[in-house]
């Protein structure tokens, strides 16, 4: 019924308990989880998830705050995404939250890896997961520049595809998004009290651009803010989308689960491209 569009069950808070947060799933109606990679030193703990539960898959990418790790070559990304469980190119974008003394200049390292994965995304046809923070106008710039449209006989065909994962941007950032053809997932963050602004963003997102998701362990929604977040957790998220729409909480489930699948189509059995 519920499909939880990013989440982290390889990490180690998670992954202790994970026989227990797969039984809550199954209580909860969650059929099906993405469970994002952060590291290339994490992908093979990522893509043993998903190979040895029938319900989850995996993604392959670095994401951009993690320093101090190996760096994403194209090579890299292409093999491991050839893989039949991964369905995704990501966690990646741009962050600029935790600059300290640096400049946005500085940031070159960033801007140059989460290039790698939109080439790596275009080659493989997989969707790319999008992280962004303080640099939703870079983010934006580089997608169109690397992955933004083309002509085809008159006829606009976007380069790329994916989704901008968790979203806290303005209303303006989910137009532009929208307008690369990306999706739009909204977490727990949502139904926070003072989330009403985020709130007004996921009634303008039209149904069939939306998907739902906990970036657990992090964002717990309410009535759980606080606790460590579990897949188990997601039908809260797509309630509170439901109330903002005025639709009927089964409606909600369907169609993002729908759109899940029509984005990470690799989910039905579609080879990816033969790109190495």
């Amino acid at each position: 019924m519920f499909t939880d569009s990013h989440c982290h069950l390889s990490f180690p808070e998670l992954r202790a308990r994970l026989p227990e947060i797969l039984a809550e799933m199954s209580q909860a109606q969650v059929d099906r989880a993405l469970c994002i990679c952060t590291t290339l030193e994490e992908f093979d703990d990522v893509l043993g998830l998903a190979q040895a539960h029938g319900h989850l898959w995996a993604t392959v990418g670095v994401h951009p705050d993690n320093e101090d790790v190996r760096e994403p070559c194209l090579e890299d990304l292409l093999r491991s995404a050839a893989h039949p469980k991964v369905i995704g190119i990501g966690e990646t974008g741009l962050d600029y939250y935790r600059l300290g003394e640096r400049t946005v200049a500085d940031m070159a390292w960033q801007r140059e890896r989460f290039r790698t994965h939109i080439r790596a995304g275009r080659q493989t046809d997989l969707p790319l997961v999008i992280h962004t923070r303080s640099a939703s106008a870079d983010t934006l710039a580089i997608l169109a520049e690397e992955g933004g449209f083309r002509s085809a006989s008159g006829v606009g065909q976007a380069l790329s595809k994916g989704v901008f994962h968790c979203f806290t941007e303005t209303m303006d950032v989910a137009r532009a998004a929208l307008d690369l053809g990306f999706y739009v997932s909204f977490s727990g963050i949502l139904t926070f009290r003072n989330a009403a602004d985020l709130r007004e963003v996921a009634a303008f997102v039209p149904l069939d651009r939306t998907l739902i998701e906990t970036d657990s362990p992090y964002l717990a929604p309410v009535p759980h803010r606080g606790k460590t977040n579990t897949p188990a957790w997601v039908p809260w998220v797509a309630q509170q989308v439901a109330d903002i729409k005025g639709l009927a909480v089964d409606t909600v489930a369907e169609a993002t689960s729908r759109n899940f699948e029509r984005l990470f189509d690799k989910v039905n059995g579609r080879p990816v491209a033969d790109n190495i």
